[in-house]
């Protein structure tokens, strides 16, 4: 399914100037129709799933209990 800069700017959240700004620098893939931007909105999803992925390890390294220390009591 393809997307008008607006579109993917709310699919998004993102400002309308900044999308169009990654298209013009080739970060975000789009064609252009003689009249305006078209942006295949299924190039975002490995995106989301890898963020995802990442956002799970981050909370997993979180939760881990912090080993006690075995020279806590040493006075040295």
């Amino acid at each position: 399914m393809y997307l008008s800069i607006d579109e993917t700017a709310e699919y998004l959240s993102m400002e309308a100037t900044k999308v169009s700004a990654l298209v013009l620098q080739g970060r975000i893939r789009a064609i252009h129709d003689g009249e305006q931007y078209l942006i295949n909105k299924d190039q975002f999803t490995t995106h989301f799933d890898q963020v995802e992925k990442y956002r799970k390890l981050i909370q997993e390294y979180l939760s881990e209990p912090i080993p006690e220390d075995i020279d806590v009591n040493d006075e040295d």
